[in-house]
């Protein structure tokens, strides 16, 4: 016969008035926490009373109920009530419902006060994330969920962020495959295809914290803080239609411009008007640029100008800016520091000082006339203009001889934020460039001119360098043979260790090479490194030796992406670096490019009229449409002349992943070639158009 399991007798309910409550001293509770008293009285004043009181009743000396109740579990809720009382919003006899344990239970009235604290489960975060957005969705504003539970509307614009973060993240965090900060991360994005793919190559290392994948989602982007961002600002580039990602649970230094094509339009648009007001100064040239390689105006003669003086206005606000600024600082002299107010104050002062000193140049009318001005964006976001520079053959005195075919200087350029970045790219520098002689067209397939060579090389070693910077492994193994070989087989410096990377300039170019993906995401990577830089050189120390191993491999690679060389240089015949030199560095610069497995048409270059269809024979001009699309293809446009040739032939090539010699790499090119060879059989239709 089975054994009847017993039953248990729950405690029972009724009202008790609030004149009959008393708070117990056996509540354990004693240190504030949470919900203040006063906010929790406005929430029963609005929703009522959620859960009821544990009470025992108190007896007297002989054992006998008294008719009055102690309070051990539900001291909060019961001195909100007595507050609301106070207030006169609730009656000193209000019933009160409340669970009434038996007197003389051997159950402590501490036991239950304990209980009640220490068993409940504080709410999971994501589902306070979904109560608010189901409150929203029926009609709730921030404003009113924020008011209803006595927190902060960020608060409330946090939690609701993360309705931003893709489902399958979520549900990995509900199932603790991630933290609550991650998650946050990972909201900084609208992007669940690219939320998921940051996560599948994070989760698969050991280092994930969150601003390891915030840097992630950013990388495409443009910081607010970004000079080309100070520029022309976030209010025009919202009216132009950008888009502004914001962090809502980190600092963000104004967020991150999503719209990198709108930002470069903005800012050359900007820069032409700037340019335009410049040119009607008189200049007989202007040149334009989003900055210029260091030391480019090295090939120029520059011209005199006189400091234009001050008026008498400025001279009167000039002295009464000193006067202030000395009155300030003799008033706290003996101060150990000026207040905010103050010290911002004398900030106004110093620049205002600054702005009036620093006095505008005028130049003679003759001058002006056969000399220019460099238009371009200064690396804290405000314009720059220089002016008064004379070209040589502009120069009254014959023009002295240079090896530098290109008319621009190679040396002496540190290039930190210059070309390498996406910075220094020139557009129209070809008006100061002798263009490619393009005699009469011969048969055969002449050799490519060595202005095109190396502009084709500036754009594959852009690529390398963003490759490189994104393989540790390459990076360190490239270093140590580097080092390995100036060790072992050259003859030592005179250093103990001597070990740098020289930034290589890249000043000619082909004009789509400064937006392409490579220099964006060079730029991107170097402008987040900035960002998280110590000033002072000690703290730099201690900040690179506290990074993980991951962290300090992507510095080391990114740093030495910066002397990544693989230009092709036609060498005079008695230079100081021979023609062979230059074979030798490319074959080097080949070796790495496969070990890359680098891919120009996934870095995003495309033969076109301007970088390289119009600057070839019409036999190459076929000669590329046939091993991209196939022999018919290629007979249908023989017969055009070259600029339509041309035009026609970058309608065929596109899509086609058809590339230069000169920019293939060893092991690609062969799979490239048959992939090309086998699209160009479905072309025919294409090529009838």
């Amino acid at each position: 016969m089975a054994t009847a399991i017993p039953k248990i007798t729950l405690s029972s309910s009724r009202d008790v008035p609030f004149n009959r409550l008393v708070l117990s001293q056996a509540n354990v509770r004693r240190v504030k926490s949470g919900l203040s008293i006063e906010e929790l009285a406005r929430d029963i004043e609005r929703r009522g009373l959620l859960q009821s009181l544990n009470v025992r009743p108190v007896l007297d000396g002989e054992g006998t109920e008294t008719g009055t109740y102690e309070v051990p579990a539900g001291g909060r809720r019961f001195r909100a009530l007595e507050l609301l009382v106070k207030q006169k919003k609730l009656a000193k006899t209000a019933p009160v419902p409340c669970v009434v344990r038996e007197a003389g239970s051997t159950i402590l009235a501490e036991d239950d006060s304990l209980a009640e604290n220490v068993q409940r489960v504080a709410l999971h975060p994501l589902d306070q994330f979904r109560a608010f957005r189901d409150m929203l969705e029926k009609g709730m504003s921030e404003e009113e969920i924020a008011a209803a539970f006595f927190v902060a509307p960020a608060v409330v614009k946090q939690r609701l962020r993360l309705m931003t973060v893709s489902d399958k993240l979520l549900e990995i965090y509900e199932q603790d495959g991630m933290k609550l900060e991650q998650l946050m991360a990972f909201s900084i994005s609208d992007d669940h295809a690219r939320q998921e793919q940051v996560w599948d190559i994070v989760s698969q290392s050991h280092n994930r914290e969150p601003y390891v994948i915030r840097r992630m989602l950013t990388e495409k982007t443009v910081r607010a803080s970004d000079a080309r961002a100070r520029f022309v600002g976030l209010e025009a580039y919202i009216v132009a239609g950008g888009h502004v990602m914001r962090d809502l649970f980190e600092a963000d230094d104004g967020g991150w411009l999503q719209d990198p094509g709108i930002v470069d339009r903005l800012v050359m648009e900007k820069l032409q008007e700037a340019a335009e007001q410049v040119r009607a100064e008189g200049w007989k040239w202007v040149e334009t640029a989003l900055s210029f390689p260091w030391g480019h105006t090295r090939q120029f003669a520059e011209i005199d100008g006189t400091e234009m003086p001050l008026t008498d206005e400025e001279t009167a606000r000039l002295e009464a800016l000193r006067v202030e600024q000395e009155t300030i600082e003799g008033e706290y002299a003996q101060a150990d520091e000026y207040p905010d107010e103050v010290d911002a104050r004398l900030g106004e002062i110093e620049q205002a000082i600054l702005a009036l000193e620093e006095r505008p140049l005028a130049f003679d009318p003759v001058d002006i006339a056969r000399a220019g001005a460099f238009v371009s964006l200064d690396s804290d976001g405000t314009l720059q203009v220089e002016r008064g520079f004379v070209l040589p053959e502009d120069m009254p005195a014959e023009p002295e001889e240079t090896d530098d075919a290109d008319g621009y200087d190679h040396a002496g350029y540190d290039g930190r934020d210059h070309d390498s970045t996406g910075h220094g790219y020139q557009e129209g520098e070809g008006d100061n460039i002798a263009p490619d002689v393009d005699p009469e067209e011969e048969d055969g397939i002449k050799p490519l001119s060595d202005r095109l060579l190396t502009e084709l090389t500036a754009w594959r070693t852009l690529a390398l360098r963003d490759a490189f910077a994104s393989n540790p492994h390459i990076a360190l193994t490239e270093l140590l043979h580097t080092l390995v070989r100036d060790v072992y087989w050259q003859t030592p410096g005179a250093d103990c260790l001597e070990a740098y990377v020289r930034e290589i300039p890249l000043p000619v170019h082909s004009p789509d090479m400064p937006g392409s993906l490579p220099a964006h995401a060079l730029r991107q990577r170097n402008e987040g490194w900035k960002h998280d830089l110590p000033d002072d050189e000690d703290a730099l120390w201690r900040w690179i030796d506290g990074l993980d191993d991951t962290s300090r491999m992507a510095l080391l690679a990114h740093c030495l992406s910066f002397g990544v060389n693989a230009l092709y240089e036609r060498m005079p015949a008695y230079g100081a670096v021979s023609q062979r030199s230059v074979t030798e560095r490319l074959k080097r610069a080949d070796r790495l490019a496969s070990a890359l497995s680098l891919d120009l048409v996934e870095a995003g270059w495309q033969p076109t009229v301007e970088n390289y269809l119009g600057r070839v024979t019409k036999a190459r001009i076929l000669q590329a449409v046939r091993e991209a699309r196939g022999d018919e293809a290629a007979d249908r446009i023989a017969h055009l002349k070259k600029p339509d040739m041309a035009r026609e032939a970058e309608r065929l090539l596109d899509g086609s992943g058809w590339l230069p010699e000169a920019l293939r790499t060893v092991g690609l090119a062969d799979q490239a070639q048959v992939e090309t060879v086998t699209a160009g059989e479905n072309m025919e239709a294409i090529a009838a158009e």
